[in-house]
């Protein structure tokens, strides 16, 4: 029930929490930031963090307390069937405050938008995200828009075709890491228009969604609309599947896109 849930566009709360250990709660602080990043973050098979000033022993702590988050939540997803096709993609710990955060409009994530990565194309593959909000105190407050086939209907006619020879270059000049197929360029162009649409915004049928303290969750990142409006002390856990291990496969943005396109995409 719990993949036909994510897999319907809807936010999945999960039946357990991640709790920090005594040694941990001493991260919950914006200060173990480099100055630079709003995340510290751990690549899929690193031993090392980006975005934090840590060093030697504490270090060593925050990069124990991603990685143990990595495997709490692949357990997890391992519940829905998903385990052998699940791939594993960046763990994030959020210490900063969404709200009043000073950045772009392509990077503001109180607007809403579905997940597209400019540096890292999926190649249709699908964005299955968790997340924890660790914070003991303060819930963490989303909105969420309207279901992807509708975003898809209105985003998706003004977006032109890549120009020939793009995705190469892309990739000679090391903007990406992989090939920028059709379809990470649409999806890309779809995210970019909605938070760029500020009538959209505040026009659109939306609700707001909290997550007390201790509450994990779930949910499609590309298919779900989404801004995170508020809250401060997240875990987050990115994976990919593969179009072809879901239940549904139709359903995904990926044939959305391809139905309405009338061609393949990836």
């Amino acid at each position: 029930m719990g993949a036909d849930t994510l897999e319907s566009g809807e936010v999945l709360h999960a039946p357990c929490s991640f709790e920090l250990t005594k040694t941990e709660r001493k991260f919950l602080s914006p200060e173990y930031l480099d100055g630079k990043s709003k995340n510290v973050s751990l690549r899929p098979g690193a031993a090392a963090l980006d975005g934090t000033r840590c060093q030697g022993r504490e270090h060593a702590e925050l990069l124990a307390m991603l990685q143990r988050y990595c495997c709490s939540t692949r357990s997890l997803l391992e519940t829905l069937g998903y385990g052998e096709h699940l791939r594993l993609g960046f763990t994030s710990f959020r210490p900063a405050e969404v709200a009043g955060r000073s950045t772009t409009w392509q990077r503001d994530d109180t607007r809403l938008h579905v997940d597209a990565f400019p540096a890292r194309p999926t190649q249709g593959l699908q964005i299955l995200r968790v997340f924890t909000n660790v914070n003991p105190r303060a819930a963490r407050v989303w909105r969420i828009g309207e279901p992807f086939e509708n975003v898809a209907a209105r985003f998706l006619p003004p977006i032109r075709p890549p120009l020939p020879g793009s995705s190469l270059a892309l990739q000679l000049l090391r903007r990406v890491k992989g090939r920028r197929t059709e379809y990470d360029h649409i999806m890309l162009g779809i995210h970019d228009a909605m938070k760029a649409d500020t009538e959209y915004q505040s026009q659109v049928q939306q609700s707001q969604v909290v997550f007390p303290p201790g509450v994990t969750w779930a949910c499609f990142a590309d298919r779900v609309s989404h801004a995170a409006m508020s809250g401060q002390f997240a875990l987050e856990q990115t994976f990919y599947l593969p179009v072809d291990a879901m239940n549904d496969p139709a359903s995904t943005p990926l044939r959305v896109l391809e139905r309405l396109a009338r061609r393949t995409l990836a």
